[in-house]
C-alpha cells in the first residue's frame, strides 16, 4: 500500500507531563486503534531532544477518507479526550502527502 495523506504534529504537554503524553499516544498502536488499521502505514512517536515536554507525532495514511473514518471511531475519540488534559497549549498540525521513505525499528 502506499500512503496519500498524512501529517506531522507538535503536541506539548503540561510541565513534567511529557512521558505520560508519549504513553498515551503510543496506545495508538494497540489492537483496535487507528494505528494498528491496515491504512495507518506510518505512525512515528518521537520527542523533542531539549525539551521532553515536546512530542511529534507524524502519521501516514493510505488516504485522507481512511484517516477521517477512522478517528472518528470510539477507540480514537477516547484517546483524543484523554490528550487534551495533558496539553499545555493547542497542538500544531501540518498536512503532507508522503512521497517516499524509509523506517527500520
Amino acid at each position: 500500500m502506499i500512503a496519500t495523506y498524512g501529517f506531522h504534529a507538535t503536541l506539548t504537554a503540561r510541565p513534567g507531563m511529557g512521558d505520560r503524553l508519549v504513553e498515551l499516544l503510543l496506545t495508538g498502536l494497540d489492537e483496535g486503534s487507528p494505528g494498528a488499521s491496515e491504512h495507518c502505514l506510518v505512525y512515528l512517536v518521537s520527542r523533542s531532544a531539549s525539551d521532553p515536554d515536546v512530542v511529534q507525532v507524524v502519521e501516514g495514511w493510505t488516504s485522507e477518507e481512511d484517516h477521517h473514518r477512522l478517528f472518528a471511531g470510539e477507540a480514537a475519540q477516547a484517546i483524543v479526550g484523554r490528550i487534551g488534559g495533558l496539553l499545555a497549549k493547542e497542538s500544531e498540525y501540518t498536512d503532507h502527502v508522503p512521497v517516499l521513505g524509509k523506517a527500520a525499528f
